[in-house]
């Protein structure tokens, strides 16, 4: 029987073109196959099960033997090309111009992503300066205000304007050809930025109950491009209107936070958090400006493939609209480059030093997590893995452990501000 063919047509150091051809005597063999199946499972009037013509089937399940047969030389054609060119793909591959006719060879395109091997010439040496910002009061009574605004209760304000901080429920119509068209409600913020300007001054001019028509401009920056600098007429109805009831800062919201005695103690566990997150803000930047030097270092690219592969994949995540692809691609390109050298470097240590965490490492986390929140390390790990995020859980570990590597071929030097 003929082998099936691979031929490499284009590659880089992250992706690889391959053109597949499957021999027409593969294909019938597919076919053959396929066919059998149907005959032996076709209920065909006239016929006892399994003891129709092949004609007749053939006829009857024409486009499902097709699909099967082109199922069947896909995979093999697949399996053929990975171990012919050694891949390690790290994603399926895309099918691209498929050739399927009838009598001649099946031929596809395979655009592989794989993962690039990197050899780190350097790795330590490095000089990295560690800063950490100190916690001004200012910050600290920022976070008091905000968990104040969090317990705030919201009460009804009557034969009021409303004005900035004001939480309004509006119904928003838009008017073509002196006909106002569906309203749509809406609770918001004022002065928070939640609606366009023009918009919420014209909504604070309103009573509860009234109802207004203004014309309003999107702002030339709006999310949506098609609104942009274009303007509409509106009907606005007011409904209602909420003042915020700040609870004071005192002993009561303090044990209301938690358990603590006094809302100086809560103070102090506030600024606690925050020079905390002040400390974790300064590993992060260690770690970042010493991946920054091993990448400068080694003159690690990032190939296109996985820069765009990361980009499409928080454009899904954020839900950017087509029309607004370009755009986001532009915008996010260095940030999606970088984070794919970084992701290369850590790679790399991790293969070459055998940092990848081991089940026992996975283990022993699991059970700390556990324990902290009071549940059993069974349940914790059920959990985790019914939302999918060993995985993620894993790759925290491997990537501590290569930093950890890192950190000690270099030296970190404490600064201040």
């Amino acid at each position: 029987m003929s082998q099936i063919t691979v031929e490499k047509t284009a590659e880089d150091s992250a992706s690889k073109s391959l053109r597949v051809t499957v021999p027409v005597d593969r294909v019938r063999e597919a076919e053959a196959k396929a066919l059998k199946y149907y005959a032996k499972r076709a209920r065909l009037p006239g016929f006892r099960p399994g003891k129709a013509p092949e004609a007749v089937v053939r006829k009857r399940f024409n486009d499902a033997i097709r699909q099967t047969v082109l199922e069947e030389v896909l995979r093999e054609g697949w399996e053929t090309a990975k171990t012919a060119e050694s891949l390690k793909p790290i994603a399926d591959p895309s099918v691209r111009n498929l050739k399927f006719e009838e009598g001649s060879p099946i031929e596809f395109d395979l655009l592989i992503e794989v993962r690039p091997e990197i050899k780190l010439d350097r790795v330590g040496g490095f000089r990295v300066e560690r800063t950490v910002a100190p916690v001004p009061d200012s910050a600290v009574e920022e976070r008091l205000a905000s968990l104040q605004e969090a317990k705030a209760a919201w009460i009804p304000v009557a034969g009021e304007k409303p004005s900035p901080g004001h939480m309004v429920r509006v119904e928003v119509a838009p008017i073509e050809d002196g006909t106002a068209g569906a309203a749509q409600p809406y609770d918001l913020v004022l002065g928070q930025n939640q609606a366009i300007p023009e918009l919420e001054e014209r909504i604070m001019q309103l009573l509860p109950g009234e109802t207004a028509e203004t014309e309003v401009r999107f702002p030339d920056d709006h999310p949506d491009e098609s609104r942009r600098g274009q303007t509409r007429q509106v009907r606005i109805a007011l409904h209602e209107v909420k003042r915020q009831d700040l609870p004071p800062l005192d002993d009561g919201f303090a044990r209301e936070m938690g358990d603590f005695e006094s809302f100086d103690a809560f103070r102090a566990a506030v600024r606690h958090d925050l020079e905390r997150d002040a400390e974790r803000e300064a590993d992060a930047q260690v770690r970042q400006s010493l991946l920054a030097q091993v990448v400068e270092a080694n003159g690690v690219r990032a190939p296109e493939s996985l820069v765009h592969r990361l980009m499409h994949g928080y454009a899904e995540i954020y839900r950017i609209p087509p029309e607004q692809l370009p755009t986001f691609e532009k915008q996010f390109h260095e940030i999606a480059e970088t984070q794919v050298k970084r992701d290369l470097v850590l790679d790399a240590v991790v293969e070459q030093q055998g940092l990848r965490a081991t089940e026992a490492e996975i283990d022993a986390r699991i059970a700390a997590m556990a324990e902290a929140r009071g549940v059993s390390p069974g349940e914790l790990y059920g959990s985790l893995q019914k939302a999918n995020r060993l995985a993620e859980l894993e790759r925290g570990i491997t990537e501590e452990k290569a930093f950890d590597f890192l950190l000690q071929q270099s030296t970190v030097e404490k600064a201040t501000l």
